[in-house]
C-alpha cells in the first residue's frame, strides 16, 4: 500500500515542486538529500565500513543512477514543468511512465530472451494506448506531444537502467547501491540544471511554501519511505504482486491530479490510460516466474515427482 500511494503521489509532488523551483535543480536536491540521510542511517546502524564497496561496483551503481534518476526522473520533471499547454499533467505523465514494463520486454527481446506470446499482446496493447493518449482527436489538441515524447524518453532511460541493473556487477546491498545511485543521479541533474541556466536569475526567497513542502515530501516519502517499502516487498512478497505498482500508480496519480490541482480527466485520457494499464497488467501477469519442476524420481528425467 505504501508503494501504491506514495509512488503514485510523487507525480503530483513534482508538479507542485516545479511551480517555483528549478526543475532539474529541485530533482538534484531531492536525491542528494535522500542519499545523505540514507548514508547516515547506514553508517549509524552498520558502522564505519557500511558504504565500503569495490570501485568498479560503485561505477556500476553510478551508471544505473544516472539512467534511472537523471534520465528517468529528470526528464519527467522537465516534462511536468513549464506553462499550461506545454507541461504534461501529472496523471498523464504517470500513465506514460507505466509503459516501463513494456519497454523492458522489448529490451529483453532484443537481448535474446523469448517472452511468452501473451506478453507481446500486452506490449502491443500498451503502445496502442500510448498512441490513443497522445494523438490529437476531433480537431482538439491532445497531450502536448513534445512533453509526452520527453516522458517516453524518461521511461526508456528507466527501462534501460532497470534492464542493465540485473546484468552488471552492483553493490551486493541494495541500500548501499541506492546511496551511490542517488548521489550520481543528483550530480548529473545538478550539472545539467546549471548548464541549462536554471540558476540564472533564480532566488530561493521566491520559492513558495508549498513547493518546499512538495520537495520535502518527495525526498522523504518518495525517495526514502516508498523505496524502503519496495525493497522489503521484494524480499517478502511474490514479484507478481510487487510488480502491480506499475499499473496502480497511474490510477493514484490521475485521481490526485484531478483532486488537488484540477487536472482534467478527458475521455481521451480515460481511454488511452485504460488501454495502457490493461497492457501492463497483461505483461505483469504473464511474466510471473515459472515454477521449477520438482526433482525427477527413479530416472524419469524431466518429469515432476508424483506423475
Amino acid at each position: 500500500m505504501l508503494v501504491y500511494l506514495l509512488w503514485g503521489s510523487t507525480y503530483l509532488g513534482i508538479r507542485v515542486a516545479v511551480e517555483s523551483l528549478p526543475p532539474l535543480i529541485s530533482a538534484a536536491m531531492r536525491f542528494a538529500g535522500a542519499a545523505v540521510v540514507l548514508a547516515v542511517v547506514l553508517r549509524l546502524r552498520r558502522g564505519p565500513g557500511a558504504l565500503r564497496v569495490p570501485v568498479r561496483r560503485v561505477g556500476s551503481a553510478a551508471l544505473i543512477g544516472v539512467l534511472l534518476l537523471a534520465g528517468g526522473n529528470g526528464l519527467v520533471v522537465l516534462a511536468e514543468s513549464g506553462p499550461a499547454g506545454t507541461a504534461v499533467p501529472s496523471g498523464v505523465a504517470a500513465l506514460l511512465v507505466a509503459t516501463v514494463p513494456l519497454l523492458v520486454v522489448v529490451l529483453r527481446t532484443v537481448g535474446g530472451d523469448r517472452p511468452r506470446p501473451w506478453t507481446f499482446l500486452g506490449v502491443a496493447l500498451g503502445f496502442a494506448g500510448l498512441v490513443v493518449l497522445v494523438l490529437p482527436r476531433d480537431g482538439v489538441d491532445g497531450v502536448p506531444v513534445a512533453g509526452a515524447l520527453t516522458v517516453v524518453a524518461a521511461a526508456t532511460s528507466w527501462s534501460v537502467g532497470s534492464y542493465l541493473s540485473g546484468r552488471i556487477r552492483m553493490p551486493a546491498d541494495p541500500f548501499v547501491a541506492t546511496v551511490y545511485e542517488m548521489l550520481a543521479g543528483a550530480a548529473v541533474l545538478a550539472l545539467v540544471g546549471v548548464a541549462r541556466g536554471e540558476l540564472r536569475g533564480f532566488s530561493f526567497a521566491e520559492v513558495t511554501g508549498r513547493s518546499w513542502a512538495a520537495l520535502a515530501y518527495l525526498m522523504v516519502a518518495g525517495s526514502l519511505v516508498a523505496f524502503t517499502a519496495y525493497v522489503w516487498l521484494l524480499a517478502h512478497a511474490p514479484i507478481s504482486l510487487v510488480s502491480t505498482y506499475a499499473y496502480v500508480n497511474p490510477v493514484v496519480a490521475v485521481a490526485l491530479g484531478a483532486l488537488f490541482v484540477a487536472e482534467p480527466i478527458t475521455s481521451q485520457v480515460l481511454l488511452g490510460g485504460a488501454i495502457i494499464v490493461v497492457g501492463v497488467a497483461v505483461v505483469v501477469s504473464t511474466e510471473r516466474p515459472r515454477r521449477s519442476p520438482p526433482p525427477a524420481v527413479d530416472g524419469a528425467a524431466g518429469e515432476p515427482a508424483g506423475r
